[in-house]
């Protein structure tokens, strides 16, 4: 892992690998990894959340393990399972053998045969990690609890292998798009950040850094206009990756200026339900490219 030694380093090193960041996340950042300490980011879909922890991998030149949390995610998708099939393989070919029962069973319960999963991978490495708990707000209060004493402990018990220490503790990224409430004793154990829709000019700095090909024309334009599309109420609120993804379509089919043509043959990169489409098309925001053009 490559040492950083102030705030001003993480900063040169997020904008290397093409993330904006505010002297507020950086020093955020920086704080999680001189104190160690879990950092929870929540904020709306979209806005980078994921894309922090990928940067500060990249930044510190450490290996980035990720678990997308789901309702229902347990152990065996979370920690470790056994590769049963290759056990009962193990076991036919050890039928004949002179190996006592006890020989036998402590080879099939041996490393040879566990599949290591995000949790155990990330306290197993040489060097220390980046984990990525991705929408831990999606996982349940089950999961969410275990998680709470891994992070106290940074340890793993396998009954038939024993404790599994951390070689080095990993630097933890949990993100949450608040479709629930997190325990206080979660929130307790992490530091934490809001992580809101950027201004216009942070958000027209993302898109600059992240397509710097496209004129500044349009990506002003479609900043705006995204900005402004914020303020509607939508079902599902365009974040930063959709401000990206139709600046890249305008682009990709030839269009360098928005109008009222360009957003209907694209709007399906900018929106996602039928109401929030409509919604725009009867707006005053969606007349004004009528006659304006821009």
């Amino acid at each position: 892992m490559q040492v950083i030694k102030d705030i001003e380093a993480f900063e040169r090193g997020f904008k290397d690998h093409n993330y904006v960041v505010d002297r507020e996340l950086a020093t955020i950042v920086y704080l999680m990894y001189k104190l160690q300490r879990p950092l929870l980011v929540e904020g709306p879909a979209g806005v980078g959340k994921t894309e922090l922890a990928q940067a500060l991998a990249d930044t510190l030149n450490s290996q980035l393990i990720r678990l997308q949390c789901y309702e229902g995610l347990d152990l065996n998708a979370s920690v470790y399972e056994w590769n049963y099939q290759k056990q009962l393989l193990a076991i036919k070919i050890q039928e004949q053998s002179d190996k006592s029962e006890e020989e036998k069973e402590r080879h099939i319960f041996s490393k040879e045969f566990l599949l290591e999963r995000p949790l155990l991978q990330s306290i197993s490495q040489d060097k220390s990690p980046v984990l990525l708990i991705d929408e831990i707000d999606r996982s349940d209060e089950e999961f969410e609890a275990y998680l709470l004493e891994l992070l106290s402990v940074y340890q793993i018990t396998i009954p038939e292998l024993g404790t599994v220490k951390a070689r080095h503790v990993p630097l933890v990224v949990l993100t949450s798009n608040r479709t629930r409430e997190l325990s206080d004793a979660l929130k307790r154990r992490c530091l934490y950040y809001w992580l809101d829709y950027p201004s216009v000019e942070k958000e027209l700095e993302i898109v600059q850094q992240k397509l710097p090909e496209i004129s500044k024309q349009l990506k002003q334009q479609v900043v705006q206009f995204v900005q402004s599309l914020r303020n509607m109420h939508l079902e599902k609120t365009p974040g930063v990756a959709e401000t990206l993804d139709w600046t890249l379509s305008l682009f990709t089919i030839g269009k360098s200026h928005l109008d009222q043509q360009a957003i209907k043959s694209t709007i399906g990169c900018l929106l996602k339900s039928t109401d929030d489409i409509d919604k725009l098309v009867h707006s005053e925001l969606f007349a004004q490219q009528l006659s304006s053009g821009s």
